[in-house]
């Protein structure tokens, strides 16, 4: 008998299965806000497997991590995609991920590293399957004000989350949503963004949505100026800040549709900034348009 937990994400469900009395999903805490019971139809399932097969594997997309970081390889197989997951570049694959040509379902073995292999495996999942609902999600760090959500968007190390902290400090009302990876979503033509379980280093999981006030990419400076950039300087700075691989094109067509509808509605900035308070209350003054 199979044990099922689903969960429900922007408005999108996906499930869980596994071998009753096998409960994965047992100590993923992150996952407990976002648990679903009604019948909303999935946008996509992972099972998990004690082993896989598959033929035909050829390189997509090889990468190349720096020190330090997680290492994520994606094949073509017969019928869709394996990806292969390893904590980081030096250490063995620990997790087979084999999804369909949709990543609408999705088959994972994993020989340890339980919680790196179903995170990473969801939150790809959800990256792809989605990427045909108007739905992004996006690296960066989302700090809350006003009823309104304002996104940090940076390389890594840039200082996202550094930069939300400081408006959590600075900035009266100022809270925190998701320090990684929220997704936004346009419900009736408005962007809004989301909560997620994946929020990185930061334990923030918080099922909520708010309507997006500001994007706004980090960039390290020995100063705190922020400008208003065009909407071809905006639409580069959210498409290259959203997952989704560029390699498969109804994935590039998706992602390029979606952004380019948030961009015209939601004003995005540079703040090139050094890591300080002064940089958040620049950068909310203009944001907010407060004098």
């Amino acid at each position: 008998m199979i044990l099922k937990k689903k969960y429900k994400v922007a408005g999108h469900v996906f499930s869980v299965s596994m071998d009753e009395g096998d409960d994965v999903m047992k100590g993923l805490g992150n996952y407990d806000p976002f648990i679903y019971e009604g019948d909303q139809d999935e946008l996509f399932s992972l099972e998990i497997v004690p082993d896989l097969e598959f033929e035909g594997k050829k390189d997509l997309y090889i990468s190349t991590p720096e020190r330090g970081e997680q290492r994520i390889d994606i094949y073509t197989i017969d019928g869709g995609y394996l990806l292969e997951l390893a904590l980081l570049p030096s250490y063995p694959i620990c997790g087979w991920l084999k999804v369909s040509e949709d990543f609408t379902k999705g088959y994972l073995r994993y020989t340890s590293s339980k919680a790196f292999c179903i995170n990473n495996s969801l939150m790809l999942m959800y990256a792809f399957a989605s990427v045909g609902s108007d739905t992004l999600e996006i690296h960066a760090s989302c700090t809350i004000k006003d009823g309104k959500g304002f996104l940090f968007l940076g390389k890594s190390g840039t200082g996202k989350s550094t930069h939300s902290s400081l408006w959590i400090k600075n900035i009266p009302g100022a809270w925190l949503l998701n320090d990684d990876n929220p997704v936004i979503r346009i419900v009736d033509g408005v962007p809004r963004v989301y909560g997620t379980p994946w929020s990185g280093k930061t334990p923030c999981y918080i099922n909520d949505d708010y309507p997006v006030g500001a994007v706004v990419r980090i960039k390290q400076a020995p100063y705190n100026v922020i400008t208003k950039m065009s909407l071809m300087e905006g639409f580069a700075s959210l498409y290259s800040s959203s997952s989704g691989l560029r390699a498969i094109k109804w994935v590039a067509d998706g992602l390029f549709e979606t952004v380019s509808t948030v961009v015209q509605k939601v004003p995005c900035y540079l703040m090139e900034c050094l890591p300080d308070d002064e940089a958040a209350i620049v950068c909310s003054k203009e944001v907010l348009g407060h004098e």
